[in-house]
């Protein structure tokens, strides 16, 4: 992984490569009739109002956001602290298999580790990609002390 930097996003300097990578993230997940617009104002509403924390991985090279990580916040009350959860990870095709996932998900661990009680994430269970590379890195499934519930 040559002249890559991984660092928090700034509203200032990377909302435009921003929109185009989540534009490219939504396509992947077929959202293909998409507002340029509409995303700029969600993603701009999330950065200045601390609604999230976008960790993005710049090819320094080409000076081109190649993946990204979105974080929302969550609090324990138990714990005192907050907790977040990884909602999005993505990495361009052309950067895949290149460990840009594994550097923005070790810059996420080393952010968080003292600040917070931990991340969740959650993933189909048919992206065997994913479930195989959340096992590379640690992430345990299924918690045998609580339940978890959606609606």
């Amino acid at each position: 992984m040559q002249n890559v930097t991984i660092k928090i996003a700034s509203i200032d300097d990377d909302i435009e490569q921003i929109i185009s990578i989540v534009k490219k993230y939504r396509e992947f997940y077929n959202i293909n009739e998409q507002d340029e617009n509409e995303i700029e104002v969600f993603i701009r509403e999330r950065l200045i109002n601390n609604d999230s924390k976008i960790f993005i991985a710049i090819n320094e090279t080409i000076r081109k956001i190649i993946g990204f990580i979105q974080l929302y916040p969550l609090f324990s009350t138990v714990s005192l602290k907050r907790q977040w959860i990884l909602n999005d990870l993505y990495v361009i095709d052309s950067e895949r298999k290149n460990g840009i996932a594994t550097e923005l998900m070790n810059n996420v661990f080393d952010y968080f580790k003292d600040k917070a009680k931990g991340c969740i994430l959650v993933t189909s269970k048919t992206n065997i990609p994913a479930k195989q590379f959340y096992d590379k890195l640690g992430w345990k499934t299924g918690d045998y002390d609580f339940y978890t519930y959606c609606f």
